[in-house]
């Protein structure tokens, strides 16, 4: 029995060997061509360690402004997924056998795409550019106005919708409807709104306007410009009242929120937008900005936060399916959604609760309504 023991002494170590060769070290800088539908995009990926020992990674797209975007990673042996939640991103590759090759694919929507990178070093790697300036602030105490502003009916041969502040604080709409301005410049879901008349949901209109004062004009300030062209140009005249209505109210669930802080908050200004199917991005937004944008874009009720999270700002991806009674922002009801897809993200309140840690129940809540006194087609100029 005692000439036993050296063997399985060197069989631990053999196994215990090869255990640590099944995961090399991937971290360092990688970097490729992605062949993008239009055009060729130079991707960078810093995979490094963080304070806990697990990988972590900063993607770059160069040619898109080369800002870092963090994502997660996982290896198992040659094998490693980088996930990019932030943008709704994967990418998975294998390691080559001598390490300086990582071959694999990056998806974002419904085709992959090839994304082979190389190991690079001080002289091969790329120049990631310089960050932009921080956006050039309004004084918060300022009341800005539209300078000008270009009201026109929409072309309905060019279906489009949006509403897009520049920077600046140019202000451009597409396809929206007095209904939509409303819920943009007031919070208020259609169900809020009493009063309005039958083309507040039908007529759509393109619209451009300027603010009066230099500088980006914060969220607060924007909806207080919207406020005031509607008041101008579409002689909204209006009282407020509170009355309890069904709601959807947002609380945290019981293991907590799972979202991620946004560290960067030198613009108060959020962003929204992405496919449910894919990945909606909220950008820079404090909870009670998200809740706005669900009531306005998914809902079909008004939605309160009831987090008690406050004024902080999040950066997150949920990913969804949507249900058939949805109806995006500016759009007609969604189509129902393929359920045969086991693969399909589940439908919004359970994709909140297992992605974010947050809950939306159906409830009754006090909330604001809008009573319209008075409200008129503008004219086109």
């Amino acid at each position: 029995m005692k000439g036993i023991k050296p063997c399985v002494a060197v069989l631990v170590l053999i196994f215990v060997t090869a255990l640590f060769a099944q995961a090399p070290d991937i971290t360092g800088t990688w970097q490729g061509i992605l062949k993008a539908p239009n055009r060729d995009l130079r991707i960078v990926l810093k995979i490094s360690k963080a304070d806990d020992g697990s990988l972590k990674a900063g993607m770059y797209s160069i040619d898109q402004g080369g800002q870092p975007i963090p994502g997660g990673v996982t290896q198992q042996g040659s094998a490693v997924k980088i996930t990019v939640s932030g943008i709704g991103g994967t990418y998975e590759g294998k390691l080559s056998s001598d390490g300086v090759l990582l071959n694999g694919t990056w998806t974002q929507g419904p085709m992959p795409l090839p994304l082979n990178l190389t190991r690079a070093n001080v002289e091969t790697t790329w120049a990631i550019p310089d960050p932009p300036p921080p956006p050039k602030m309004m004084d918060p105490s300022a009341k800005p106005v539209f300078d000008v502003v270009s009201i026109k009916p929409s072309d309905p041969s060019h279906p489009a919708w949006a509403i897009v502040i520049r920077p600046g604080g140019l202000m451009l709409t597409r396809g929206t409807t007095l209904n939509d301005l409303i819920k943009f410049a007031y919070d208020m879901h259609p169900k809020q709104a009493i009063g309005a008349p039958a083309w507040a949901d039908s007529d759509r209109f393109d619209i451009e306007g300027r603010p009066d004062i230099p500088g980006d004009p914060s969220l607060i300030q924007m909806k207080a410009m919207f406020q005031k062209m509607l008041a101008d140009r579409f002689s909204l005249a209006s009282h407020h009242d509170k009355r309890e209505l069904p709601a959807y109210a947002i609380t945290v669930a019981k293991g907590g929120a799972k979202i991620q802080k946004e560290e960067d908050t030198t613009s108060p200004i959020p962003g929204f937008g992405g496919p449910p199917l894919l990945g909606f991005n909220v950008h820079n937004a404090t909870l009670a900005e998200f809740a706005s944008v669900m009531q306005a874009q998914f809902m079909d009720l008004p939605v309160v936060d009831q987090t008690g999270l406050g004024d902080t700002r999040y950066t997150f991806v949920v990913k969804f399916t949507p249900d058939s009674w949805m109806r995006p922002f500016g759009g007609a009801p969604a189509a129902p959604s393929a359920t045969t897809d086991p693969d399909a993200p589940p439908d919004l309140l359970s994709a909140m609760e297992q992605q974010l840690g947050l809950r939306m129940q159906k409830t009754k809540a006090l909330v604001e309504v809008m009573i319209i006194d008075k409200v008129e087609k503008p004219s086109p100029n």
